[in-house]
């Protein structure tokens, strides 16, 4: 079993969409009571079901925890990290990109802690990073460098992804995610995958 960290309902999609299947727990951190999305609120509800689909689809399993969004505490996310780790005994984890979300920083910066080589914790052997669309926002600072790439079927990703229809929007349309997956492709010479950066990997 792999375990994926979420800071929120839908980075997974977005960075590891193409790779999910049943061999995957996926650990959501927290997720917003209702969020206004241009003139309508989508309810939490609303959002929970749509992650149902994604569940119901690749056959994952999942756990939604409830610390505050856009508020997430480094110290508060340690021990449930710790908790799901020991518990799960993941063979890899997956981390999102700490990029510039205040959110990802603290659920990285958690998962840096809750991961490093302890006598009481699980040691987790392989542990990589994945992408999000907004790693690109400032030109000439890559905040993500990306050494190991999954080839994927981009068809998969992207109907996973129209499966949150209130996500798709802006610079995380399906069309920027296939534009993500096909530079991806391009450096290992297939037509699409999926980067990842490699933290630690012990065989």
């Amino acid at each position: 079993m792999d375990l994926i960290i979420s800071p929120h309902v839908d980075d997974e999609v977005l960075g590891c969409g193409g790779i999910l299947d049943s061999n995957h727990f996926i650990l959501h951190c927290g997720l917003a009571e209702n969020q206004l999305h241009g003139k309508e609120f989508i309810s939490r509800d609303f959002r929970v079901n749509e992650f149902k689909k994604i569940e119901a689809s690749v056959g994952c399993s999942s756990k939604l925890l409830n610390h505050p969004v856009n508020n997430y505490s480094c110290n508060n996310l340690i021990k449930d990290f710790e908790e799901t780790i020991n518990k799960i005994k993941p063979d890899k984890i997956y981390l999102a990109s700490p990029s510039y979300n205040q959110d990802h920083k603290a659920a990285y910066d958690a998962a840096l802690i809750a991961l490093r080589p302890h006598d009481i914790n699980f040691f987790v052997k392989k542990v990589l990073v994945y992408e999000q669309p907004q790693d690109f926002w400032v030109s000439g600072r890559p905040e993500f460098k990306p050494n190991y790439f999954i080839p994927i079927d981009i068809n998969k990703k992207v109907n996973l992804y129209r499966k949150m229809e209130s996500q798709v929007r802006g610079h995380r349309s399906t069309d920027h995610l296939e534009n993500i997956a096909k530079l991806r492709g391009m450096q290992i010479n297939v037509d699409y995958a999926e980067g990842f950066e490699i933290l630690r990997w012990v065989d």
